[in-house]
């Protein structure tokens, strides 16, 4: 840690730091006022007669002009310029906003529905620091005579995996999937993000379908109360540990992309840590759906799903129902992304303009 925060304060100098260009959370709660107060205010057709700068530069510091979406059109109604704006002179921007700051709003919430979806994946993340331990402490530690593993450092295989796939992504599979798609990122953002919820679904499988192979060997030898370890390897779990850290490089880095790339040039920093608090709200999900489970199915004196001695519970049915919502979060996800509309930036249309009228010429 001193090594790194040498190297932090010796690269400090040379990061370029862009200059704040205000709170957007003011910019989205001027276009949500704007919007209320103009609620009986129609929205013309024609979207050339929207508020929006004249000149080629935003009113936003540091952020370029978006183009209009037909999207979520209620709020278009904070670029109506009525009567009353042209009377007052100055421009109130919390009667009256441009196109692009309106845009910004609607970008954000576009992205909200992906976020969401997000927090499902994270409490399958969350898995690895909580139930794979404790399903970990019951199997054989033992590496040779002498040596044990501690369950909690199975975690390194998650690591390992990680090492594995982001030069295999990169390397490998986008340059052959390139091939396929004609696309340069090989698989678009949200493609990505959805084979990571998929194999999210194989990595709780592969938990359960332990679990069960586990709770067989318990009533074949009759093991319920044992305090010694099962004779079963702690190695079985690796491919679960394997399967997450490969979901984590396609969901998690392929996220943090996609909320980059599609957040508004002055908000994203904001996006990428939105995306980000998928995680936390993920472990928050996670210490619930434990507390709901536990109280559900130990009424009425029954040990429940995860009693403290894990032999004569059903741990399994906690990584199904793992399963079986992130299989509902993946076809959610599908709706979702079909749906997803990609911000266009004004910069963008006007070179497309000009790369069509060079091939017509």
């Amino acid at each position: 840690m001193a090594i790194a925060v040498v190297f932090f304060f010796w690269g400090t100098p040379l990061y370029r730091n862009q200059r704040p260009a205000g709170s957007p959370l003011t910019r989205i709660a001027q276009v949500l006022v704007a919007s209320v107060r103009k609620w009986q205010v129609h929205v013309p057709e024609d979207i050339s007669l929207l508020h929006e700068l004249t000149d080629k530069e935003s009113a936003i510091v540091g952020s370029r002009k978006m183009e209009h979406s037909n999207q979520f059109k209620f709020l278009d109604k904070a670029c109506v310029e009525t009567e009353t704006d042209k009377t007052v002179g100055l421009i109130n921007p919390w009667r009256l906003c441009t196109v692009t700051q309106v845009e910004e709003l609607k970008s954000i919430v576009r992205l909200l529905p992906l976020w969401a979806g997000g927090i499902i994946f994270s409490t399958v993340y969350g898995q690895m620091s909580t139930m794979f331990v404790l399903q970990g402490n019951t199997l054989d530690p033992h590496i040779g005579p002498h040596f044990k593993i501690p369950a909690a450092s199975l975690s390194i295989f998650d690591t390992l995996s990680v090492i594995v796939w982001v030069p295999f992504y990169d390397r490998i599979l986008v340059p052959l999937v390139r091939r396929i798609t004609g696309r340069e990122r090989g698989f678009t953002q949200l493609t990505r993000m959805g084979i990571g919820l998929v194999i999210s679904i194989f990595a709780m499988v592969a938990a359960g379908l332990l679990e069960v192979a586990r709770l067989h060997i318990i009533h074949r030898d009759n093991l319920y109360d044992s305090r010694d370890y099962i004779p079963m390897s702690i190695f079985w779990q690796v491919p679960q540990y394997f399967l997450v850290g490969a979901a984590e490089v396609f969901t998690f880095i392929g996220q943090l992309e996609f909320f980059y790339d599609q957040a508004p040039d002055a908000m994203r920093s904001m996006c990428s840590a939105l995306s980000l608090t998928t995680v936390s709200l993920g472990m928050y999900l996670s210490s619930l759906l434990v507390t709901i489970v536990t109280n559900i199915t130990a009424r009425n004196g029954k040990l429940g799903w995860i009693p403290d001695n894990l032999n004569r519970g059903h741990l399994d049915y906690f990584f199904w129902l793992l399963a079986i919502m992130s299989f509902v979060n993946f076809l959610l996800y599908l709706l979702i992304a079909k749906w997803y509309n990609y911000k266009k930036m004004a910069d963008d249309l006007e070179e497309t303009k000009l790369e069509d009228a060079y091939e017509k010429h």
